[in-house]
């Protein structure tokens, strides 16, 4: 009899157990994911204190799932061991040199592909929650390269077969979207030509191809429907330049623009809930570009 009660006593707690988890995963009705370029590995792991600050920020935001770029003098040991303060036990990278991207999550990725050659810095291509993540960072030198890296990417996008994507990261290309805004900054395309070799202008002016070639998959750039208009959805650049590169605290103001997209597949997009660009003071010093994170309804319709 008192093997019998122990069993049933087992019984009941592996029940309850059961019952918590379940109850737990049914209360998560949303997932948050977001994008941001952390400037050159911090320094390529000398600044300790801007990575302590960023890495205390990502935890208090809590996302699901989080795209990086320029992870530079990391190895996937060095990013994990991160991420776990921030919560997440699993972690892909791109590759160790040079300017990788990387990807962390709460729950398990599958690396699809890394993909570093015809790019720039490279191609990362993982799944995580059942999307598919395509990681970018674009040229940020030639406009000809970064389309030639878009017109990559959407092709080897059209041509899978998964139902869920996320196309995000440094895109280092500007909106048609934001056009109106972007056009009204003449110093800012003085600024932009580039030496004979490279040139981030087409034939003198800015280029929206790029983000135009994402737009035809067709993708959808979840923050068109934010209420914020253009000029309060910037991501870079951030006062941390201040003194670096010729920037003021004026011309940091003035070449404000948007880089850094989320762009998702039709159905998906719909889904989202919410966008923000954390671009006020507390994300001021933490790197050179701001983040951006889409909130996703996970709730299953009846």
């Amino acid at each position: 009899m008192l093997n019998l009660n122990k069993f049933i006593l087992a019984l009941l707690f592996i029940s309850s157990i059961s019952t918590i988890g379940h109850s737990q995963q049914k209360e998560k009705s949303s997932l948050k994911i977001m994008t941001y370029n952390i400037w050159n590995g911090f320094d390529w792991g000398k600044d300790i204190e801007r990575k302590s600050n960023l890495t205390a920020w990502v935890k208090a935001q809590n996302p699901d799932v989080l795209a990086l770029q320029e992870l530079c003098g990391y190895t996937e040991e060095q990013l994990k061991e991160d991420a776990l303060k921030w919560g997440h036990e699993y972690v892909a990278i791109l590759k160790t040199e040079g300017y990788p991207t990387g990807i962390t999550s709460n729950q398990p990725i599958i690396v699809k592909d890394r993909i570093k050659k015809p790019f720039w810095h490279g191609l990362l291509h993982c799944e995580t929650y059942g999307i598919d993540f395509y990681i970018v960072h674009l040229s940020p030198s030639d406009a000809d390269i970064r389309l030639k890296e878009a017109q990559y990417i959407t092709k080897l996008i059209s041509e899978n077969t998964h139902k869920n994507y996320l196309i995000l990261g440094d895109f280092n290309a500007f909106s048609p979207f934001d056009a109106y805004w972007m056009e009204s900054k003449p110093a800012l395309k003085d600024r932009s030509k580039s030496n004979e070799k490279y040139s981030n202008l087409r034939l003198g002016e800015f280029d929206y191809a790029v983000i135009s070639k994402f737009l035809s998959i067709p993708a959808i750039d979840v923050s068109i429907n934010t209420i914020m208009p253009s000029n309060k959805n910037f991501t870079f650049p951030t006062p941390a330049l201040i003194g670096k590169y010729n920037n003021t605290a004026n011309s940091i103001i003035k070449n404000r623009q948007r880089i850094d997209y989320i762009f998702a597949n039709p159905e998906l997009a719909k889904k989202c809930m919410k966008v923000t660009f954390f671009n006020q003071e507390d994300t001021s010093l933490l790197s050179d570009h701001y983040p951006v994170m889409a909130e996703f309804n996970t709730q299953k319709t009846p």
